[in-house]
């Protein structure tokens, strides 16, 4: 999603990291609450899930943090680099 803010809506870079991580939020909670509540047993484990949570929190504000001291230039090529990794490790390891 964000490589497509930054070139087709023509978003900046930190611009385009923030407005992706705020459309994440509705997605998970729907899909959250169809896991949960669409059968007899739910499909969500919720200890575990807490976990995730409070590791995404920290890693969320850190990551948000850090981000206002890198450059323009090198948050791309970052952005640019990790997409590139996980696109050769599917094709490696589907």
């Amino acid at each position: 999603m964000i490589p497509l803010l930054v070139l087709w809506a023509k978003l900046p870079q930190r611009s385009a990291n923030g407005t992706s991580l705020l459309a994440i939020i509705p997605i998970a909670l729907v899909g959250t609450f169809v896991y949960y509540f669409q059968s007899a047993h739910p499909q969500v484990d919720l200890r575990f899930a807490i976990l995730l949570i409070l590791g995404s929190v920290a890693g969320a504000y850190l990551g948000a943090r850090a981000m206002g001291r890198v450059p323009d230039h090198q948050l791309k090529a970052a952005v640019a680099l990790l997409m590139a990794a996980v696109g050769v490790k599917e094709l490696l390891f589907p």
